[in-house]
């Protein structure tokens, strides 16, 4: 039994995301985790049964249009939290730390965390970066924040790393990547996704590291998934990657009814007199004040 079942409210809590890897009673429940940006959606998923909320800088890409994730701003994400935070009760509630909100300096990105957390309402932030964020993950854990790393493909070093592309192919690299995943456990990080990376590569992190593992485009062996919402559901505009599994087809859902909705209006089909308010019975006969000419 988790610790927030133990609890007795049902609330996801970072010692329940931990328990899912040192508790033997927990071992075999996987975490899931999605992305969430706005009120309803984090409503329809926190009732659902998501164990982690992510507001994740992916929200530049599904929501806002822009080809990566490097223009989402800080002020973008506190948006995004603060609507995410009023639609969940259950879920850990994680805030994406965006690209150049933890890259100046310490204090600064303490001081960044610290507004997802007051001002948005997260619960947790995450950082991506592994063995060259290992001090500043360290000190947001020591500022009683706690922290979700990310490594093998971070989107936030697209221009770096050359486009979105499988990280950890070689020996070097795959090598880099368990320096990484162990860096960010020693720093004190209570969960770690692992992006775009051979599944071998991500059982062996997984089997070495005492934090759950979140995998996306990292194959099945780790302790737990992530995926960009609009991708489960089909609302992805362009580009589906390739480890992403489609459980619906919204896109096609939502043209089918505005053509229909346009249809109704265009033949006069919407609104029916069942649709349309009425005047009180004793106005109803009353005819309308002539107009002046």
């Amino acid at each position: 039994m988790s610790v927030a079942l133990r609890a007795g409210n049902g609330k996801i809590t970072v010692p329940d995301i931990l328990s899912r890897k040192s508790s033997p009673l927990d071992k075999k429940r996987k975490v899931t985790c999605l992305t969430a940006y706005d009120y309803p959606t984090a409503r329809l998923l926190d009732d659902a049964g998501v164990d982690v909320l992510l507001v994740g800088d992916s929200v530049g890409m599904a929501v806002l249009g822009y080809d990566s994730t490097l223009p989402v701003t800080l002020e973008d994400i506190l948006h995004h939290t603060r609507a995410v935070r009023r639609g969940t009760r259950r879920a850990l509630l994680v805030a994406d730390m965006p690209y150049g909100s933890f890259h100046v300096s310490v204090e600064e990105t303490i001081r960044n965390a610290m507004r997802l957390v007051k001002e948005g309402g997260a619960e947790a932030v995450k950082v991506e970066g592994g063995e060259r964020r290992i001090e500043l993950i360290a000190k947001l854990v020591e500022a009683e924040i706690p922290v979700m790393g990310h490594i093998g493909l971070t989107p936030q070093s697209y221009n770096s790393l050359g486009g979105f592309q499988v990280q950890g192919k070689t020996p070097d690299a795959a090598r880099q990547v368990e320096r990484d995943a162990r860096a960010v456990e020693a720093a004190g990080a209570f969960a770690v996704v692992l992006e775009s990376m051979p599944r071998e590569l991500a059982a062996r992190i997984t089997e070495k590291v005492r934090i759950p593992t979140i995998g996306i485009g990292a194959g099945p062996d780790c302790d737990g998934q992530i995926l960009v919402f609009h991708d489960l559901v089909g609302l992805t505009i362009g580009h589906k990657p390739k480890f992403v599994r489609q459980y619906a087809d919204l896109a096609a859902e939502v043209s089918r009814a505005v053509a229909e909705y346009g249809e109704d209006v265009r033949s006069g089909n919407f609104p029916s007199d069942a649709e349309a308010y009425h005047s009180p019975g004793e106005l109803r006969g009353i005819a309308p004040a002539p107009q002046r000419s």
